[in-house]
């Protein structure tokens, strides 16, 4: 059976959540780990939205934080599909910054995140390619593949 492919734009995610002082070390800024914590619920919201069922995280990209979060700030974060393989997905996931009330906006980093689709055992399942309407997503695409191949 073959599955049809699904465009990038039907499983985009973005939210966002306010900063508090639960979310901070005693410098004021947020926790790396609550930063994580976010590109990860992004990225199995986008994969979940892209296999038709559940997912597991399989791994993340190195993660380097370019400008600090402070408690009061916004945090938007956005994930999109870059690449599938019979069962994996590489996602994109951005993260931003910004002040209450529409402040400037910051990118405080961007992770690559690998999910696999699981059925109700745990074992991997299929997922539909992905199909690629934009340059910016055949980009993607290219590049991500390219990083599948020199994993394998």
């Amino acid at each position: 059976m073959t599955i049809k492919p699904k465009p990038v734009r039907v499983s985009r995610t973005v939210f966002s959540d306010l900063m508090a002082p639960p979310d901070a070390n005693l410098h004021g800024t947020v926790f790396g780990g609550k930063v994580l914590a976010m590109v990860d619920k992004a990225a199995a919201v986008c994969a979940m939205r892209h296999a038709g069922g559940l997912v597991v995280t399989v791994a993340m990209d190195r993660v380097e934080f370019l400008v600090p979060i402070d408690v009061g700030d916004v945090v938007i974060v956005e994930a999109q599909v870059n690449g599938v393989g019979r069962s994996s997905m590489e996602l994109g996931v951005e993260v931003y910054a910004e002040k209450p009330g529409g402040g400037e906006r910051r990118h405080t980093n961007t992770c690559l995140v690998t999910m696999v689709a699981v059925d109700a055992k745990r074992r991997p399942q299929a997922v539909p390619p992905l199909l690629t309407e934009t340059p910016d997503e055949k980009r993607r695409a290219a590049e991500a593949q390219a990083r599948r191949a020199a994993r394998r």
